[in-house]
């Protein structure tokens, strides 16, 4: 098998220096999952990546780059070395889309981004080899190493694109490359931050900056911004597909009935009739398969391969994993939701809980962050929401106070203020028969209930909580 990279390549994509003739395999920037052959990026965040240069050299990374010298490590030691290595990450992402003959599907939203790109992944891998980022790798680090990452003989490539603050997603676009893109919702997810939801659509619109010519945008048809979406698409001279319920999507959600592990749905696109078999319910996994079959269709794909490709699709961890826990007495279900929240990814998985058969439904919910002014309005907003699918809510965090003072007091389980001081609240609640949601933004850190709920599984040990087939 050919190399990622030769350190003739390494040196032309990046202008940088280095005197050993290495061959890469991958490119890491964790030195905990980084695996030998690999070349190892020196990037600075929290903290710097140049402090762990000596262990991945140890663990068997063949070089790594760096822009400083790096402690502990023998001048002549194999080093790659750039003025910046964020921007050599930048650089070697460039190389590897300019070099590529793959197709490119660029996928952003305020919601849905991470299933929809793992939706494309199995779609398009029955179609050819496809590569795309193995977690939510969408933003200034996440998007380049994903494109250093790509292998040569990749058909196709699915990134996705996020962004925090306005501005972010366009250059994202730029050095992706898309031949189709996709925008799955218009939330409000870091409205805090950008001010309101119609410049939350420009931005994510944004992604059409990089759209190669002759390229196809796939837009969200229910959205009350698709009139201006379809604006930033004519201006970007992009053919477009919109997807969704209303009848005026050229490919329509015609039908979806769920039930408590699986969910069908019925589409219809240019008069042809097509079935989705997926293995988890909720009404948003629907509408993100037919994101994903219609940039795929857009892309030339054959769509009726690609939504048998889906048969079966299940999400992962923290994006609502069905884990099943052995209790005294009986079994209780946990529905993994931890990962991040939006009111709407909310209100999503409330309508999972729903069509979980339990003696009781139990919600726990952790605050919603980048909100800004808006904050304690929209969290309780959602509480008629969540007393509708609830018997028992649990909460924390100052903003999640506002919803569960709104709630019913028959409904109202405890308030915390972190999600550690909650955790063994909702432990000890727990009782054979129930089903149990947890939520929550990442800041919010609400995968410790999901651990401590876990830690109650009989079967636990060496093997962890069972999760469901």
């Amino acid at each position: 098998m050919s190399a990622l990279w030769t350190a003739a390549e390494l040196r032309s994509a990046t202008g940088g220096t280095l005197a050993f003739e290495i061959a890469a395999s991958g490119v890491s920037i964790d030195t905990r999952s980084l695996q030998p052959g690999d070349l190892f990026v020196a990037l600075r965040d929290a903290r710097d990546g140049h402090d762990f240069v000596a262990e991945a050299l140890a663990r068997g990374a063949v070089a790594a780059m760096v822009d400083h010298d790096p402690p502990g490590v023998p001048a002549d030691a194999p080093l790659l070395r750039v003025p910046d290595t964020l921007a050599g990450l930048r650089a070697l992402g460039a190389a590897a889309r300019a070099r590529s003959g793959a197709r490119f599907i660029g996928v952003t939203g305020s919601v849905g981004k991470t299933t929809t790109k793992e939706m494309l992944r199995a779609a398009c891998s029955a179609l050819g080899p496809t590569h795309a980022a193995a977690a939510s790798y969408n933003n200034h680090w996440g998007v380049p190493l994903t494109l250093a990452r790509l292998p040569r003989d990749a058909a196709f490539a699915i990134i996705e694109i996020g962004m925090n603050s306005r501005g972010e997603i366009a250059p994202l676009s730029r050095l992706a490359r898309p031949h189709v893109v996709v925008i799955t919702t218009i939330g409000t997810s870091h409205i805090g931050r950008l001010g309101s939801q119609a410049a939350i659509a420009e931005e994510k619109a944004d992604i059409l900056a990089g759209l190669e010519p002759g390229g196809a945008a796939v837009l969200p048809a229910d959205t009350p911004f698709l009139p201006r979406l379809l604006e930033r698409a004519k201006d970007a001279r992009a053919k477009v597909l919109t997807f969704g319920e209303s009848a005026r999507a050229e490919i329509q959600l015609t039908d979806y009935v769920a039930e408590p592990e699986r969910g069908t749905a019925r589409l219809l696109m240019d008069g042809l009739p097509l079935s989705v078999h997926l293995g988890a319910p909720g009404m948003h996994l629907a509408l993100n398969a037919c994101a994903a079959i219609a940039a795929v269709h857009a892309m030339g794909g054959d769509a009726v391969v690609a939504a048998e490709a889906l048969s079966g699709f299940d999400v992962g961890a923290g994006r609502g994993a069905r884990v099943r826990l052995a209790l005294p007495g009986g079994e209780a279900l946990l529905l993994d939701d931890s990962y991040n929240a939006s009111a709407a990814s909310i209100r999503a998985a409330l309508s999972v809980l729903r069509v979980q058969p339990a003696s009781r439904r139990i919600v726990v919910l952790g605050d919603m962050l980048e909100l800004g002014a808006g904050g304690p309005a929209m969290h309780a907003e959602l509480a008629p929401d969540v007393a509708a699918a609830a018997d028992l809510v649990y909460a924390c965090g100052p903003l999640m106070r506002h919803l569960f003072e709104a709630l019913p007091q028959g409904k109202r389980g405890a308030h915390a203020p972190d999600s550690a001081a909650l955790a063994p609240m909702v432990a000890a609640a727990l009782r054979p028969g129930d089903a149990v949601v947890v939520k929550g933004s990442l800041g919010s850190r609400m995968a410790l209930v999901v651990e401590a709920l876990k830690a109650l599984d009989g079967k636990a040990g060496a093997q962890g909580a069972g999760v469901v087939p």
